[in-house]
């Protein structure tokens, strides 16, 4: 089976010899802007780019608002504090994810709790969800507290796997229920919608990036998407260093950010939008083709869950077990096609061992069995 689905991975990139996981595309008006950003001396995070990035993402997304800043760790670190997540309060996720979820939950002196994921959304369990709270919290007043550590649970970051929406409306009726933030970690979703509303705006703040491996890039960059005026006000006001504004003074009136995206950045970001539609239609295309054939291999093809529409940001297949997942691994890359296996899990790294968990065993499954393949947009 290896050789035969390296085979059809080179036939799908015909004219690379070394096959990576995800390239960027810089096919349209990026020179064209970043010139004339260039032009205009506004490269940092002042500019008419920066502007039109918040207005066209917020528009693309359905979103309100939208708030550039300069990647996704940084907005899902701001959408925390802005949601209300204090030092020594507790933060639901999953193990399943790429370190900046855990690291910005970290950034503010919270603690983890790990709740399992599905198999067939790769995302946070809401089932898992609702029996783990049932089960060790108590609900009070003022929020909904663990049993054991007493910590406040303030707030809850699912993550839309590789583009794949989780059940995100169960898991937002469950943390109405408790009392706890709802924070969409839409980081790799850009373009993906669950029952046809944009993953990121289903709980009250939502992130995304555009890192240089995600479907479209500035090379980092990240935005907050909301509906609420509120969060979206004081989002940019602390990501701008929480400077009261004045023509001349500079006066702080609380600790702030330097987190706004720079006019440089956000000048190939409006640039990379307009090829977004195109992009997704050519991973779609890539997409259908894997799943075709796969169908006539061992291994089984990641599809897009019920109900949603995946911007299949990295394809992925399962194979029967961490055995055959690293034999393929070893083969694939030797062959210079690029292949990785999911992340770590978040609970097995040295940083995040200790932290409270509910049964894992999907996310241990996943991760013994899951390998991403080549997935960029060929156009």
């Amino acid at each position: 089976m290896y050789k035969e689905t390296v085979e059809f991975i080179k036939s799908s990139f015909p004219s690379k010899k070394f096959i990576p996981l995800h390239e960027p595309h810089f096919i349209g008006n990026e020179k064209k802007y970043l010139n004339e950003c260039i032009d205009s001396t506004y490269v940092s995070s002042v500019g008419k780019y920066v502007d039109e990035f918040e207005q066209k993402i917020a528009a693309y997304t359905g979103a309100k608002y939208a708030v550039a800043v300069v990647n996704g760790t940084a907005a899902l670190h701001m959408a925390l504090i802005v949601a209300g997540v204090k030092q020594n309060e507790m933060v639901i996720t999953q193990s399943l994810s790429f370190i900046a979820t855990c690291n910005a939950i970290a950034y503010i002196g919270a603690s983890h709790l790990f709740v399992d994921v599905d198999k067939d959304t790769l995302g946070l369990s809401p089932a898992k969800l609702a029996e783990y709270l049932s089960a060790n919290t108590v609900k009070k007043q003022d929020g909904t507290y663990h049993k054991v550590s007493g910590q406040r649970i303030a707030a809850c970051v699912p993550m839309h796997t590789f583009g794949h929406p989780c059940r995100i409306d169960e898991i937002k009726t469950i943390c109405d229920q408790y009392n706890i933030a709802l924070v969409e970690d839409a980081a790799e979703s850009m373009g993906s919608y669950y029952k046809n509303i944009h993953t990121g705006l289903y709980g009250s703040i939502g992130t995304l990036s555009f890192n240089g491996n995600k479907t479209i890039t500035c090379g980092g960059g990240g935005a907050i998407i909301t509906n609420d005026e509120a969060i979206a006000r004081r989002a940019k006001y602390l990501t701008t260093q929480a400077k009261v504004p004045h023509r001349w003074e500079f006066i702080h009136d609380e600790i702030g950010y330097n987190y706004r995206m720079p006019n440089l950045n956000a000048a190939l970001a409006c640039a990379q939008l307009e090829q977004l539609d195109k992009f997704l239609k050519s991973k779609r295309e890539l997409a259908h083709s894997y799943q075709a054939f796969f169908k006539n291999t061992e291994a089984t093809f990641v599809s897009e869950p019920e109900h949603s529409k995946s911007n299949y940001w990295l394809c992925a297949i399962l194979l029967k077990d961490r055995e055959t997942r690293d034999e393929f691994l070893h083969y694939s890359n030797d062959m210079e096609v690029m292949t990785r296996p999911v992340w770590r899990l978040m609970n097995k790294l040295p940083m995040f061992d200790k932290a409270l968990s509910g049964n894992l065993d999907n996310a241990q499954w996943l991760a013994d069995r899951l390998v991403n393949i080549p997935s960029s947009a060929r156009v």
